[in-house]
């Protein structure tokens, strides 16, 4: 893999937004809200000049539609520029060059859709203050953007790619932490957070039972063995090609712990027949489906708490995520099969 020193080159319904502070995509923007900094084209294509000049020519353009942790641009037709948009982003890149290697070489043929392949690490130049990378750029449509979506399809084939990054080693990997906002950890970490999100919203769903299901939610803990999390499995972070997964991207927030935090989609996105395939397939126990379930409120309230800038729609995308978190927690109560 590249480095910058070395020159070598070795060839959203609501949600799914990943970590605390993420928003939806800024579509075709530049990266910039709240304290994250703006990142511009001209940039992103000086720094490649400077760092590696074997890439200069390439042509160097916004992606459709842009990330929060990274603003991503084109490099030439194979390559990807993710440039982080505030300090707290910034060793993702890192991490992804250090562990995708890993996780592609432990996942068998049959769930074996593309990973990001680290091309290049560089480092802060002119008034870029952060560590950069290039990765292989992996053509596709994202499930969340696809308007013909085989969930059902969708739910057995991500279902079957979780249980095998469940199963590579985990080795050294880094456990739940701010590097990648506790993904894979435990949630009272963000107790004090949801707490205040319940007060603020008070009247607009029945916050008894939110609590109740947030209280359940802490109640348990991840018993066996640390697996691999990704950490922001997401409809958005999902390539389609002819209407099939082909690849997950954005592993920025992976880490080694709890596997609830990955489920979140259960809700967000499958519903009816594809919601229970993929509960059934992953064959989890109640309880980590409990978390799964705090972590699917969490994030829920998080959207609700913000201002909804898309004429109510995030909000009410929010309010039918609560809503169904509620009615499965109370089914759950009442021994109901989920």
């Amino acid at each position: 893999m590249a480095t910058a020193t070395d020159g070598y080159h070795e060839g959203k319904i609501m949600a799914d937004t990943g970590a605390a502070g993420k928003d939806t995509a800024d579509q075709g923007k530049a990266c910039t809200a709240d304290d994250r900094r703006a990142v511009s084209q001209e940039t992103a294509a000086a720094l490649v000049a400077a760092q590696f000049p074997q890439w200069a020519a390439l042509p160097v353009r916004p992606v459709d539609v842009n990330g929060w942790d990274n603003c991503t641009f084109r490099l030439g037709d194979a390559m990807k520029i993710r440039m982080p948009t505030a300090i707290r982003y910034a060793a993702q890149g890192e991490k992804e060059a250090r562990w995708l290697p890993h996780i592609a070489a432990h996942l068998p043929q049959s769930v074996a859709h593309e990973l990001p392949v680290p091309v290049a690490i560089g480092r802060p130049g002119g008034d870029y203050p952060f560590p950069w990378v290039i990765q292989s750029f992996i053509p596709g449509e994202s499930a969340a953007a696809s308007s013909a979506v085989d969930r059902i399809a969708l739910a057995a084939d991500l279902a079957d790619w979780l249980l095998a990054l469940h199963r590579v080693p985990v080795a050294d990997a880094p456990p739940a932490g701010p590097h990648n906002f506790f993904r894979g950890g435990d949630l009272s970490v963000y107790d004090s957070e949801t707490q205040a999100c319940l007060t603020r919203a008070a009247g607009r769903y029945d916050r008894a039972s939110a609590a109740a299901l947030w209280q359940a939610a802490l109640s348990s803990r991840w018993q066996t063995a640390p697996v691999f999390v990704h950490g922001d499995i997401s409809a958005g972070n999902l390539l389609l090609r002819d209407e099939k997964l082909v690849a997950v991207i954005d592993f920025g927030c992976m880490g080694a712990g709890d596997p609830a935090c990955d489920l979140m989609m259960t809700w967000t996105f499958f519903a009816g027949e594809s919601r229970a395939l993929f509960r059934s397939r992953l064959g989890l126990d109640a309880a980590t489906f409990a978390r799964a379930r705090g972590w699917a409120l969490w994030k829920a309230l998080l959207a609700l708490d913000k201002p909804d800038t898309d004429d109510g729609t995030a909000h009410q995308a929010a309010l039918l995520v609560i809503e169904t978190l509620l009615a499965e927690h109370r089914a759950a109560e009442h021994g109901a099969p989920l």
